[in-house]
């Protein structure tokens, strides 16, 4: 079974059609089917079954998919690593990230990236939950991963900056005068939660960090987006603890928490950076990923043991 075969299967599962497929892929549709056809039979069964509307994956076909896709996507980021080592300064660098890092980390980067090296494009694959990211970057999505540190994950992993976790409220809130926050002062206010926070132990963050200093959180709202969790804060629906990255251009109060909470931003990768990924990852050491936010009290000493923030 040949690698275009299987990139044949990956294209119709992906577009869901085999008439899409074949416009994505720039063949007839004629020559799609007959490839699929020649695959199935060196699989030894059916992988797809045609329906009315669309195609699905049979069960053997959903057995056999995971590899095809790993091989199809390591090929074409085996090709690009290739054209980047040669020191071509064309084609494209696949970034995959979580939201909250796409909007708080990656913009500013982005910009001097294209500014320095136009004739490489970015592509960036953006996932709700860190376990979404790692899974999808085990699978070769991209060449490379920008967020917190993977859990046992087999390839490189680069430390690049870190995120501070902070307070967020509006500036009449009285907590917006305090250099600092403890979780314990907390006891008594309502809380902005959000659909994405970090699951320890099969249990939410925020809920385990709550219950260690004596109170149950009081949920004022729940949102789907960490966007839109800081801006319930910064309006005053409830008060929020989220990365200071995730501020930048809100017009609300921030305060640091007492012990710091900070977590790591690394780069990590199935293979060693080379190339264009290798650039990316100096710019964004360079451009420092820990910034960003409003932040109030940067003259004051901090005192304390920093904590570290869950992935």
């Amino acid at each position: 079974m040949s690698l275009r075969q299987m990139e044949y299967l990956v294209a119709v599962v992906e577009e869901e059609s085999f008439t899409r497929a074949a416009e994505v892929l720039h063949v007839t549709q004629s020559a799609l089917s007959h490839q699929i056809k020649a695959l199935e039979r060196e699989a030894g069964g059916a992988l797809l079954e045609r329906m009315p509307r669309g195609v699905r994956l049979t069960p053997m076909g959903r057995a056999y998919f995971p590899h095809a896709e790993l091989a199809v996507r390591s090929a074409r980021q085996a090709r690009r690593a290739a054209l980047a080592a040669a020191g071509a300064e064309s084609g494209e660098l696949h970034l995959a990230t979580v939201h909250a890092q796409a909007v708080g980390i990656l913009p500013a980067v982005c910009a001097r990236w294209a500014r320095e090296h136009p004739g490489v494009r970015l592509v960036l694959h953006e996932y709700a939950t860190t376990d979404e990211l790692d899974d999808q970057m085990a699978r070769g999505v991209a060449d490379m991963a920008v967020g917190p540190r993977p859990k046992d994950w087999p390839g490189p992993v680069t430390v690049v900056g870190q995120e501070e976790i902070v307070l967020v409220v509006p500036y009449d809130d009285p907590l917006a005068a305090r250099e600092s926050v403890r979780l314990s002062d907390l006891a008594e206010r309502a809380w902005v939660r959000c659909g994405l926070e970090p699951v320890v132990g099969g249990r939410r963050w925020l809920d385990v960090e709550c219950e260690r200093a004596g109170f149950a959180p009081r949920t004022a709202v729940q949102t789907q987006h960490s966007s839109t969790a800081v801006r319930m804060a910064a309006a005053g629906v409830g008060v929020l603890l989220t990365a200071a990255h995730e501020l930048d251009g809100l017009d609300c109060a921030v305060v640091p928490t007492d012990p710091p909470w900070r977590r790591e931003i690394t780069v990590f990768s199935r293979v060693e950076l080379t190339g264009a990924a290798a650039q990316f990852t100096e710019l964004l050491r360079a451009t420092g990923t820990g910034a960003g936010g409003p932040r109030r009290g940067e003259q004051h000493q901090r005192e304390g043991t920093a904590g570290t923030a869950p992935r």
